[in-house]
């Protein structure tokens, strides 16, 4: 039995229940976002200009948020901005559309993959349940494409789709090759250890619905990215919150942005330097808030681990290695690494 999808669920509380929500969705009390959200003054997190002539200045700041924060957002990245609204209108019409409509494109009971029209993504250690319905599928590279999980409607989705894919190729090459150089290695080596051509691009549209009680839910529970790098582009309902020195903040929304998380398999290959971030999604009463997080992972033969260029006596490998697939199946599951 599939379970029941949020957006249904939240249609249907009616408004005698207008102040309250199912108990699965109702976090402990050290996960409440009103309890847990500094409410003081946010320290700056890093927003960086792609288009700044001075590499070397580029490189610096990049190293310095990916150390630091593990996060930070990128401005004058050259994707077209109605590229971006395209994305961004296409999803939108997608959710909108009747549920009926939406199960044709449900990920199978026995899958593999992530790909599909679903809900629930991985064992929630309490049971709880996240405020979020959501879409996965493969934008990258042509062979791991599958078409099956593209709606047919809207009928501008899939052409939507590809040209930000396209776009989004030489934005995800600079931010590599820009890591690569922050951990004083050549530009080339990051990418090439994730797969070169072959790494996989896999979007995700994350539809929160609005929440009668967004001081209880979460839409999405704290978690790291299991990805090289995550690109992001938000709608502009904030929600999106980061950790640091033991902190939950929010991040700014920052209109033609694309938000950039460090993930797993960058901090294993610097060996620890470069840091995935913690991060987590709050929802809100009033309105649905979306985002179109693409997921740049190695395929999953490919086997990763810390850098020998980064790995001596006094600094030795902190994280196995590991075929990538092996990673995904640990971490979907909470098994240790």
């Amino acid at each position: 039995m599939e379970v029941e999808r949020v957006q249904a669920i939240a249609s249907s509380l009616s408004t005698t229940e207008i102040d309250s929500i199912p108990s699965e969705f109702i976090r402990s009390e050290k996960e409440q976002p009103a309890l847990t959200t500094f409410n003081g003054p946010i320290p700056e997190i890093p927003t960086i200009d792609l288009s700044d002539p001075d590499q070397d200045n580029l490189v610096r700041m990049i190293a310095n948020a990916s150390q630091e924060w593990g996060f930070f957002q990128v401005v004058n990245h050259g994707i077209p901005i109605e590229v971006i609204k395209k994305l961004q209108s296409v999803g939108k019409e997608f959710f909108e559309l009747p549920l009926e409509e939406k199960e044709a494109y449900a990920k199978p009971p026995d899958s593999q993959s992530l790909e599909g029209y679903g809900t629930r993504l991985q064992k929630e250690i309490e049971g709880k349940k996240a405020w979020v319905d959501h879409l996965f599928h493969n934008v990258w590279p042509p062979s791991r494409i599958n078409y099956q999980f593209w709606p047919k409607n809207p009928p501008s989705y899939r052409e939507a789709n590809e040209e930000y894919a396209k776009c989004l190729k030489g934005v995800v090459d600079k931010l590599l090759m820009l890591l690569s150089l922050g951990l004083g290695l050549e530009g080339h080596v990051i990418k090439e250890a994730v797969g070169g051509d072959e790494l996989e691009y896999l979007l995700k549209i994350n539809y929160y619905p609005p929440c009668p009680r967004p001081d209880l839910a979460l839409g999405v529970p704290p978690h790291t990215d299991m990805s090289t790098i995550t690109v992001l582009v938000p709608n502009d309902v904030p929600g999106l919150q980061v950790f640091k020195d033991d902190l939950w903040f929010d991040a700014k929304y920052i209109p033609n942005a694309l938000v950039i998380h460090i993930g797993d398999q960058t901090q294993i290959l610097s060996n620890g330097k470069f840091k995935s971030v913690l991060h987590r999604s709050t929802v809100n009463k009033e309105t649905a808030r979306m985002s179109w997080p693409v997921f740049c992972s190695p395929p999953p033969e490919m086997v990763v681990g810390p850098l020998p260029q980064l790995v001596n006596e006094e600094n030795p490998a902190k994280y196995k290695t590991k075929k990538y697939k092996d990673y995904e199946y640990c971490k979907l599951n909470k098994l240790p690494q």
